[in-house]
C-alpha cells in the first residue's frame, strides 16, 4: 500500500467511489440497532456517512489524508458527526471491545499484511456486535469485473475465516457473493468475498 498514490487519487476527482453505501454494509447492517461503528480502510468515508446517517456513532480510519479530509468535509455538509482518523491499519490498533460495529470494505492488501488487521479489527467487536468484512474475490481476476490485478492482493472468505480463528467471533456467513457493475458496455458482475461474524 502506498499513501501517496491514494493521496493523488483522491485528490484527482471530487469522488473517487460512489457517494452510496456498498450494497452488503446495507443488506447486513440497516436492522441493526445503532450503536459504536469502526469504519476501517474508510476512504472517503461514504459507508461510515451511511452510518452516521441513522445514528451510529462513527469512527473512520484511512491512511489517506485527502481521503480523511473528504470524508470530514462531507460530513460537516451533510450536518453529521462522526471522528475521522489519519492512521496506517498496520499500526493501528482500535479499542478494545468497544465497537457495535467493525466494517473492513475493499482492504486488499497480501496475506501476512492482512492477518493481523483483520485479527485487531475483530480483537474491537463489543458483546452483541458484528464484523463484517468486504474485498474484491481471488476469483474476481479471471471471472469477475473490474478490481485489483495483482492476485497477491485478492483474497478468499475463506481465507479470512482463516485469520479469525481463536479470535472469539461466530462465523455467520463467508461466502463469494456477486456484485452488479453499471458499465459503458452494459451490465457486468464483480466477485467479492463476504464475511460476516459476531461476537456472543
Amino acid at each position: 500500500m502506498d499513501r501517496r498514490v491514494w493521496d493523488e487519487r483522491y485528490a484527482e476527482t471530487e469522488l473517487v467511489w460512489s457517494s452510496e453505501p456498498n450494497r452488503f454494509l446495507v443488506e447486513r447492517a440497516a436492522a441493526l440497532a445503532p450503536g459504536r461503528a469502526l469504519d476501517l480502510a474508510c476512504g472517503e468515508g461514504r459507508n461510515g456517512l451511511w452510518l452516521a446517517e441513522r445514528g451510529w456513532r462513527v469512527t473512520g480510519v484511512d491512511f489517506s489524508r485527502v481521503g480523511i479530509e473528504k470524508a470530514s468535509a462531507l460530513a460537516q455538509a451533510r450536518g453529521l458527526a462522526a471522528d475521522w482518523v489519519v492512521a496506517d491499519l498496520l499500526d493501528y490498533t482500535p479499542q478494545a471491545g468497544a465497537f457495535e460495529l467493525v466494517i473492513v470494505f475493499y482492504l486488499q492488501v497480501t496475506a501476512s499484511e492482512r492477518a493481523p488487521i483483520v485479527r485487531r479489527a475483530a480483537s474491537a467487536v463489543a458483546p452483541g456486535g458484528t464484523f463484517l468484512l468486504v474485498a474484491h474475490d481471488s476469483t474476481n481476476i479471471e471471472h469477475g469485473y473490474g478490481g485489483p490485478q495483482r492476485p497477491a492482493v485478492l483474497y478468499t472468505a475463506q481465507d479470512v475465516v482463516g485469520d479469525l480463528r481463536g479470535a472469539g467471533l461466530e462465523i455467520e456467513e463467508a461466502l463469494r457473493a456477486e456484485r452488479p457493475v453499471e458499465t459503458d458496455a452494459g451490465p457486468r458482475v464483480a466477485l467479492d468475498a463476504l464475511v460476516r461474524a459476531s461476537r456472543g
